[in-house]
C-alpha cells in the first residue's frame, strides 16, 4: 500500500470514527488566526460544511452570551500555562435556533522553538441529552430537598467498608450537634442513646447485609445539655459493586408528636376540667379491681347546693368550685385511690384495701373538704356540701354498674337523711339504686331488640293549621319486657345515672333521620331532639350528626335541638361550643324549661338560639295564676324583641291557649293541641304536598 493510500484510508478511518462519535473538531492557527471547524462540528450544529466561515471567532459569535466569557477564560489559562488542557461546557447556537450543549476539550498540539504556542486543537461533544437530564435530576433533587425541609427529616449513611459516617445538616441540628463538615465520628450516634432504649435501638440500625426491607423505629435521644428528645428512623441496607454496602437512613425529630399523642391519651381517658379519671376510664378501673378480688370501696359523691351555686355566681364560679373540690378529693387519697368525674357534679372514688370503717373515716375527710372548697370572692356568701354513698366489694361476681348502684343508692340515702353526709349501703335500706341500674341496662337492651319506640309531638303554630309548621318534637318511650310502657321520667334519669344518656341520645337521632330522611329533605317534616348534658359533653357529637346527615339526606336546616338549664349548667363552655357549631350549620337551636332556673336570662343572652319554650309549670296553671301569666307574658316579650320565636308546653286548657295568642306567643305543644304518638303516624299523612314555611324569625 503506497502513502497515498495510507494517507487516504487515514482520512476515511477518522472521517468515519468522527461522524459515528458525534464529535465536532476544531484546528486553530495562532499564526495566521485562521481556524479550521469539521464538518461533523458544522453538523452537529445543522450546517452543511460549505455554509460557515472558517473564522477563529466563528465558534464564539455562535457560544451562548453568559457562556462566553468562561469558555475564553478556559482557553486562555492553557494557553499561559496555568492548565495542562481546555477543557469546559457551552452551548451553542443551532441553525434552527436553540441551544446545543457541547463539552469542549482541546489543548496546545504545536510550539516554536521558544515554546511559544502556535496552534490548538480539540474536539467538541454534543451533550446535551446529558445536560437536560442533569437538568432534570436537579428539579428533582430541589424537590426532595425541599421535602425534606418540609417534613424536618434528616439523612444519614454509614460506610461499612471504612467504618465512616455522614450526617447532613438537619441530622446534625436535630441531634443538637455543632460540626463544620457532614463526617462525624462512627460511634458518636451511640453516645446519644437513651439507656432504656439503647440496645432496641442499636439492633434496628443493623439491617443483614443482602436485605433490601427498610426498618422503622422511635427512640429518645439524650442531647449533650440533656434535653431528652423522642426520634424516628428508617433504615436499609444499601448495597455497592465491589464494597461491603451502606447502611442508608432517615432521622425526624417526633417529640412534639409524642406530646401531643400523650395529651390526646390523657384526655381520652381524664376529665378536662378537673383532670381526674372520665367515667370510661374509672368504668375500667373498676372492672380491673374487682375482678382482682381483693376489698375496695366504691364511693359516690354528689354535691349539695351546686345549682344553686351557678345560679348566684355563674358558671365560672361553678367550674372553680368543681376544680377545688376535686383537688380537695384527691388530696385526701392514698396514691392506689382512684377519682373520677361522672359529669356535672357527680363524683365517683375506688380506694382497694378499705374496709367499712377507713371509709367511713375516708368520707369525712372528703365532706370537710368539700365545705372547704374554694368558691372564689364571687360566690363568696354560698354553701357547698355533698352526700356520699359508700359500697364495700367483696367479691368478683359484683359488676360495675352494681357497684355503682349500691354506692348510688346510699348517696340518695344520705341526702333524703338532711344532705352533706355519708351513708354506707346496705341491702336491707336500698332505695332502688339497683332497680335504677337494671332499667339503665335495660335501655341498651332495648335499643338493640327493637322496645325502644320513637314518639312525637307536633308543635304548633298558635292559630294556624300545622301544616305551615310541620315540626315535631322527637319522644322516646320504652317497652318493658313485659310490654309496658315505662316513661321518660323513670328511664331518662337511670340513662343519664348511669353513663348512657348520650348513646341513647345517638341512637334516637340515628334512629330518627335514618327512617325519616327522606320526608325533611322534601320539607314534609322538620324534626326537634332534646339533648342531655352528656350529648353536650360529647367532642364527637357534630361528627356524628354530619355523618348522619350525609347518610340520610336529611338536611341540617330541619332538624332541631333542644337544650335544658340543666345540661347547660353542667358544662357551660360545651354548651356555649355546642350552640355556635349548631349555628353555623343552620339547625334550629331552642332552650328548654325556660324560667325554671335564675340563669335562664343569662343563657339568652350567651347563646344566640332560635326559639325558648317556655317551662310548663308557668302554662299549666295560666288560667288560675295572675304571676304565672305576668311572667309568660314577660318571657314573651323579651324573647320577641331579641328575634327569638316562643314555645309553651303543657297547653291542656282550652282557657290557656288562648291567653298564650293573645300574648302573642308564637307555638304550643301539649295535649290539649296534640297528645304524643308513634312518629310515624305523624309523619306519613306529612308526606304529600307540602305548604310553603313561614319565613324564619331573624335570631
Amino acid at each position: 500500500m503506497t502513502g497515498q493510500d495510507k494517507k487516504s484510508r487515514n482520512e476515511t478511518f477518522w472521517a468515519t470514527a468522527l461522524e459515528r462519535a458525534h464529535l465536532g473538531v476544531w484546528d486553530w492557527d495562532l499564526a495566521t488566526g485562521e481556524c479550521f471547524y469539521s464538518a461533523t462540528w458544522a453538523r452537529m450544529l445543522g450546517y452543511d460544511e460549505r455554509e460557515l466561515a472558517n473564522t477563529s471567532d466563528l465558534w464564539l459569535r455562535l457560544t451562548h452570551p453568559d457562556d462566553r466569557e468562561r469558555a475564553l477564560a478556559s482557553g486562555e489559562r492553557h494557553i499561559a500555562g496555568q492548565t495542562d488542557a481546555i477543557e469546559t461546557e457551552l452551548r451553542l447556537k443551532h441553525k434552527l435556533g436553540h441551544w446545543v450543549w457541547v463539552l469542549d476539550r482541546g489543548g496546545i498540539v504545536e510550539r516554536n522553538a521558544d515554546g511559544k504556542p502556535l496552534r490548538l486543537m480539540g474536539v467538541q461533544t454534543d451533550i446535551t441529552k446529558q445536560k437536560t437530564a442533569e437538568a432534570e435530576l436537579e428539579q428533582v433533587n430541589v424537590r426532595f430537598r425541599l421535602a425534606l425541609a418540609a417534613s424536618g427529616t434528616g439523612i444519614w449513611h454509614h460506610d461499612i467498608a471504612t467504618h465512616k459516617s455522614y450526617w447532613d445538616t438537619r441530622t446534625r441540628d436535630i441531634f443538637g450537634l455543632v460540626a463544620d463538615t457532614d463526617e462525624v465520628t462512627a460511634d458518636l450516634w451511640h453516645t446519644y442513646l437513651h439507656p432504656d432504649d439503647k440496645e432496641a435501638t442499636e439492633r434496628a440500625h443493623q439491617p443483614p447485609p443482602g436485605s433490601s426491607g427498610v426498618t422503622a423505629s422511635q427512640y429518645r435521644i439524650i442531647k449533650r445539655d440533656g434535653e431528652i428528645r423522642h426520634v424516628e428512623s428508617l433504615v436499609r441496607f444499601i448495597a455497592a459493586v465491589g464494597a461491603a454496602g451502606q447502611i442508608l437512613g432517615t432521622v425526624r425529630d417526633i417529640t412534639e408528636d409524642k406530646l401531643r399523642e400523650q395529651e390526646l391519651a390523657f384526655a381520652a381517658r381524664h376529665d378536662a376540667l378537673t383532670g381526674l379519671w372520665n367515667r370510661a376510664a374509672f368504668d375500667r378501673l373498676l372492672a380491673e379491681h374487682i375482678a382482682a378480688g381483693a376489698p375496695l370501696a366504691v364511693f359516690y359523691v354528689d354535691l349539695d347546693y351546686f345549682k344553686a351555686l351557678n345560679d348566684f355566681a355563674g358558671h365560672a364560679a361553678g367550674d372553680m368550685a368543681l376544680k377545688s373540690v376535686a383537688a380537695g378529693i384527691r388530696a385526701c387519697l392514698q396514691p392506689s385511690a382512684h377519682a373520677a368525674r361522672l359529669g356535672g357534679d357527680e363524683f365517683a372514688l375506688l380506694v382497694p384495701h378499705c374496709d367499712a370503717a377507713q371509709a367511713e373515716r375516708l368520707a369525712g375527710a372528703i365532706l370537710a373538704a368539700v365545705r372547704g372548697a374554694d368558691l372564689g370572692s364571687a360566690a363568696a356568701a354560698r354553701r357547698l356540701a355533698a352526700s356520699i354513698g359508700i359500697a364495700i366489694v367483696n367479691d368478683r361476681v359484683t359488676t360495675v354498674a352494681d357497684a355503682l348502684a349500691c354506692a348510688d343508692d346510699a348517696c340518695y340515702a344520705a341526702k333524703a337523711a338532711g344532705r352533706d353526709r355519708f351513708a354506707v349501703f346496705s341491702a336491707e335500706a336500698a332505695t332502688g339504686g339497683l332497680n335504677a341500674a337494671r332499667l339503665a341496662a335495660d335501655t341498651v337492651d332495648a335499643m338493640e331488640d327493637g322496645r325502644l319506640k320513637l314518639f312525637g309531638q307536633e308543635i304548633h303554630r298558635l292559630g294556624r293549621p300545622w301544616q305551615e309548621n310541620r315540626h315535631v318534637e322527637v319522644l322516646a318511650r320504652l317497652v318493658g319486657r313485659g310490654g309496658k310502657l315505662i316513661p321518660p321520667s323513670e328511664f331518662i334519669p337511670a340513662a343519664e345515672r348511669f353513663g348512657i344518656a348520650a348513646r341513647l341520645d345517638r341512637w334516637i337521632i340515628r334512629t330518627a333521620l335514618s327512617r325519616h330522611g327522606a320526608a325533611m329533605k322534601s320539607g314534609a317534616i322538620a324534626l326537634g331532639f332534646n339533648l342531655s348534658a352528656q350529648t353536650l359533653s360529647d367532642p364527637g357529637l357534630w361528627d356524628f350528626v354530619d355523618s348522619i346527615i350525609e347518610e340520610t339526606g336529611a338536611p341540617h336546616s330541619g332538624i332541631g335541638f333542644e337544650i335544658t338549664e340543666t345540661a347547660a349548667v353542667t358544662n357551660f363552655d360545651a354548651a356555649e361550643t355546642f350552640v355556635r357549631k349548631a349555628r353555623e350549620r343552620r339547625c334550629k337551636v331552642s332552650l328548654d324549661d325556660f324560667g325554671a332556673g335564675m340563669s335562664s336570662f343569662e343563657y339568652l343572652r350567651r347563646f344566640p338560639v332560635d326559639a325558648i319554650k317556655i317551662d310548663g309549670s308557668f302554662i299549666e296553671h295560666m288560667a288560675e295564676s295572675r304571676f304565672d301569666r305576668e311572667i309568660v307574658s314577660a318571657i314573651s316579650g323579651i324573647a320577641r324583641s331579641v328575634g327569638c320565636a316562643v314555645v309553651a308546653e303543657k297547653i291542656e286548657q282550652a282557657e290557656t291557649l288562648v291567653m298564650l295568642q293573645a300574648m302573642g306567643v308564637d307555638f304550643g305543644q301539649g295535649f290539649l293541641l296534640h297528645r304524643p304518638e308513634p312518629l310515624e303516624r305523624i309523619v306519613a299523612p306529612a308526606i304529600g304536598p307540602v305548604t310553603a314555611a313561614p319565613a324564619r324569625k331573624a335570631s
